[in-house]
Formats: structure tokens, sequence, C-alpha cells
């Protein structure tokens, strides 16, 4: 069977691939069977960029799935805090800034980081970045779980000292929430770009930042469906508005809901160590740092520098 390859001077492809052995039945596309029609062969190269978008699919469908509570998480937050003590000295603090809460642990997060984890965990494992990106992408979702977890025993507790002034929580008992939502983005956040761009064929590196934009944007759009679905579910089963279709937060019971979502994420999480553990690297992590793209095309550089 003989095998398509981009001729001297004609590859548009920045990196020339070699064939591999997964995905076969994508090889016929690069069958040369005599018909050189327009999107009737395609270059071995071709094929192999096709495939490792296949690989990396069921990676990038779970960070879907991780990715859902927290869009939910942090709108909810919000409203929790309306409900709150936000007295801080002789000021009161507005709701809608704590979402400057988890940007300053961010900031501080990545810093302590990269100057401290990283040096000593790649000094125990080898790996470039302390730990591979796939590592890092399922400690930010391990961490969304721990968050969600305390949002809900912090939802509980408000939810029981509802109606009295004399028991209401401070606002920043939401900070542990928001904090753990920091270690999330600082570590998932970075690890899927980092994994597109290390794994992704070179011509297509820079549509990273957009395909994560993409599973933020569908991660968004299924949490909208999951709440009408719950309300729906839930407001069958007590005769009621549901657990959040009430006229306020006391009226409904998102301390359950936040419980739902923790399960949830637990599941995905699971789903994700199953992609992640099945998955092959194209390259080794330990040598991705210092290394650069050795099997780029000769014509394609010199059509490039023209």
């Amino acid at each position: 069977m003989e095998m398509h390859h981009a001729a001297e001077g004609t590859c548009t492809s920045i990196e020339v691939l070699e064939r591999t052995s997964g995905f076969k039945f994508l090889d016929k596309a690069a069958v040369d069977d005599g018909d050189t029609r327009r999107w009737s062969l395609c270059t071995v190269t071709q094929v192999e960029e096709a495939k490792i978008i296949l690989r990396m699919l069921p990676i990038f469908l779970s960070s879907v799935l991780g990715y859902l509570p927290i869009p939910l998480l942090l709108t909810f937050s919000v409203q929790q805090g309306g409900t709150m003590d936000t007295r801080l000295g002789a000021t009161h603090v507005p709701p809608a800034s704590l979402f400057a809460i988890p940007v300053v642990f961010q900031m501080l997060i990545l810093v302590a980081y990269d100057r401290a984890a990283v040096p000593r965990l790649r000094r125990a494992t080898g790996y470039a970045g302390g730990v591979t990106p796939l590592q890092r992408i399922g400690a930010g979702f391990a961490s969304s779980v721990v968050a969600l977890a305390a949002a809900a025993a912090v939802e509980a507790r408000r939810h029981r000292g509802a109606g009295s002034d004399a028991g209401r929580m401070s606002v920043f008992w939401l900070a542990p929430q928001f904090f753990l939502l920091g270690v999330m983005d600082v570590t998932s956040f970075v690890g899927l770009l980092e994994f597109f761009y290390s794994e992704a064929p070179a011509g297509m590196k820079s549509i990273g930042g957009a395909v994560f934009f993409c599973v933020l944007g569908a991660a968004s759009w299924l949490g909208s469906s999951l709440i009408r679905v719950v309300n729906r579910a839930t407001a069958r089963r007590g005769g009621g508005a549901g657990w959040l279709g009430g006229a306020s937060l006391d009226a409904g019971r998102l301390d359950l809901f936040y419980w739902l979502l923790a399960l949830f994420g637990l599941v995905s999480l699971a789903l994700y160590m199953l992609c992640a553990w099945s998955y092959t690297y194209r390259h080794d992590p330990r040598m991705q740092s210092a290394m650069e793209d050795d099997r780029v095309s000769p014509a394609a550089m010199k059509q490039a520098a023209v």
C-alpha cells in the first residue's frame, strides 16, 4: 500500500509527521490510488494531525464536565454573599467584589507554585514542569471537588441561621472555597493550555487558547441546563419550587445542590483520570521544555523566510 507523502517544496504544514499505528481507518485518506482530484488525497502529515486531535478529544470532553460546576459555584457564591454579614470593620464589602478574592489567591498561589513547588517537584520527578500537564489538570479538578464540598458545608450552616441577624455568618466564610478555586485555576487552567500546546501539531498550536475557552463556554451552557433539570426534578418530588426555584436562597436548598455538584465533580474527576491514564504523550514530558520540534519541513521554513 503506497502512502502519499508531501513532496519537497510542496508541504504546507509546518511540521512533517510520520505515520503512527492508531486510528488505522484514517490511513485510507492517504492511500494513493491515482485519484488526484481536490479533497481526494491527503498527505500522511494531514492524516496524523487528525489523529492527534482525536487522541486529545477525550481529555477535552472530560474537561468540559470537570469545569461544569465552576460557573455555577461562582454565580451562587455572590448570591450567598448578599445574604451574609458583609461588614469589614466600619465598611461593607459589596458581594460582587468577592470575585477579587480568587484573583488575589491566584497571583499568590502562582508565585508560590512557580518559585517553591516546581523546583522541588522537578528534582523529585524529573519533569520540566514538576508534574505532567495531565497531572496538573487532575489536581485542579480534585481541588474543585473540595471547593464544592466546602461551599456545601458553609451554605448548610448559613441556611440554618437564616432569618436571624444575630446568627448571620461573615461573608469571609466564603474565602476557603475561593482559595480552592484559585488553586484550580492555577493548575487546570494552565495545565490545559500547556497540554494542548505541547501535544498539538506545530501548525495548530495557535488555536489552543480558543479550544480552552470553548471548553469553558460549553461547561457554562451545560450548567444552565443542569439548573433547569434539577429544579424540575426536585419540584416534582417535593411539590414546591425546587432547590433553586425559590424567591431567595433561604427558600431553596442551595446546600443540597452544592453536594450534588460535588458528587458530579467526583464522577467527572474519575472519568478524566480514566482518559488521562489511557492517553499516550507524543513526546516525553521530561524533555518537552528543552525540546524543539525536530521534524520541521525544510521547504516550509524556506517559504516562511521568503
